[in-house]
């Protein structure tokens, strides 16, 4: 993936954040991107502000909790652009509370997003990523080795993500698709209702995590760093 030119991405939930970071930053580098949101509206509206003509960025509606959404969006993505050459596992929730008042909803809300979500993204990605050699690249945290407070649920997803994402690297790079999980700590995104500001400066920013991506994509060919991570690097006091 040297030459980035016109190759295709498709990010799960780029209206903003991290995912949004990491559209920009290969849209700068020459490839065409695909980018959903729960939100239709929300997709569009990122869309045209990564590109105003949206000749190079495609805006999808897409639940990932649903195999059939997640089927029907990389159906769009070849039928716009031709071939997909990497997917990015980015969609998110967080839901934290102390186990005792951890809903059965929060639970399986965030387990069927960060986790089966990705399930569904790769399953659905897999033949045109056979075609193409590709890449999977899956956003997991540093919540998938350390555990959290009020974080049973979250921590079960991004464990389980961590996990999910290995054991795949180890079935697919027989077949020539590279795999990666980022582990990222403290972004400044708007996870969990957060807006950012001047206080988040501290923390890593989406388009450091989009500079990430780039390097895994130009790293040479013969190596695979597999799991990363990255944390900011003066803690806030």
């Amino acid at each position: 993936m040297n030459n980035l030119t016109d190759k295709v991405a498709y990010i799960t939930g780029g209206s903003k954040g991290i995912g949004y970071g990491i559209a920009k930053t290969l849209l700068q580098n020459g490839m065409k991107v695909a980018t959903t949101s729960r939100s239709l509206s929300a997709a569009k509206k990122a869309a045209e502000s990564l590109d105003k003509d949206r000749s190079r960025v495609l805006a999808l509606e897409s639940d990932v909790s649903s195999m059939d959404s997640e089927t029907r969006a990389i159906k769009a993505v070849i039928d716009r652009f031709g071939r997909l050459d990497l997917l990015v596992a980015n969609a998110g929730v967080g839901h934290f509370a102390n186990i005792e008042n951890l809903s059965e909803q929060e639970w399986k809300e965030t387990l069927d997003t960060n986790l089966t979500g990705v399930f569904h993204s790769v399953k659905a990605s897999l033949s045109e990523l056979k075609k193409s050699k590709g890449y999977i690249i899956t956003i997991a945290s540093l919540a998938g080795i350390n555990f959290l407070e009020n974080g049973a649920a979250y921590n079960a997803s991004k464990f389980g993500l961590v996990g999910f994402t290995q054991a795949i690297m180890l079935d697919l790079r027989k077949q020539g698709i590279k795999v990666s999980t980022i582990m990222p700590g403290s972004v400044a995104t708007h996870f969990n209702n957060h807006t950012p500001d001047a206080a988040d400066a501290w923390k890593i920013q989406p388009e450091d995590i989009g500079d990430l991506v780039l390097d895994l994509l130009k790293m040479n060919p013969r190596t695979l760093p597999s799991k990363i991570e990255v944390r900011p690097t003066i803690p806030v006091k």
